[in-house]
């Protein structure tokens, strides 16, 4: 009988689960992935739904478990500093480099994030950045995390989190710069 319930929820809920991991990721390989696991580990522990909560609420909750699942994952591998975007501020040793050079933005460029190619581009540079940064990016920026949320999610200490976030924003605005403002 559960097994048919299953079923219906799949046919119910899989579009609304599917928009929360794209919310979540920012990715569709990712959030088909996620919403696949969560049916598969909801078909494993249907004798354990209780219907304490509606159907929707508990795939919801397998859901949110996969979604910190995704991130712990991709935060435990290792970050490489070998980044031309990261290399232009930062000599061998990772120390500032003296005298870097970096131009203003036009103020014309207040709105680019309506301009749907600049939002391509910002795309593309958040993914080249290391997952750990990545991550830290995604759920401050994009999900609007808490630091206190994300080093809880990602089991970083909050000092390793602001730097990976400084890092990042520093890769990110040498990326814009090179693949946006300098095309």
């Amino acid at each position: 009988m559960k097994e048919n319930n299953l079923e219906i929820w799949v046919n119910q809920y899989t579009e609304d689960l599917y928009r929360w991991a794209l919310h979540k990721t920012s990715s569709q390989q990712v959030a088909e992935d996620l919403v696949q696991e969560t049916f598969l580990a909801a078909a494993e522990k249907i004798d354990s739904f209780r219907s304490d909560s509606t159907p929707k609420t508990w795939l919801f909750s397998i859901l949110n478990f996969k979604v910190i699942d995704y991130y712990r994952s991709k935060s435990k591998k290792d970050i490489t500093l070998e980044n031309d975007a990261l290399a232009h501020f930062f000599d061998q040793d990772g120390e500032w480099k003296q005298n870097v050079n970096i131009s203003i933005w036009d103020a014309d460029d207040a709105n680019l994030l309506d301009n749907t190619d600049f939002r391509t581009t910002l795309e593309h540079c958040i993914e080249a950045l290391p997952p750990k940064w990545q991550s830290c990016v995604k759920l401050k920026y994009l999900s609007e995390k808490k630091g206190e949320e994300i080093c809880q999610e990602l089991g970083i200490a909050p000092t390793n989190l602001w730097q990976m976030i400084h890092r990042a924003k520093l890769q990110l605005r040498g990326c814009l710069h090179t693949n946006w403002f300098k095309h």
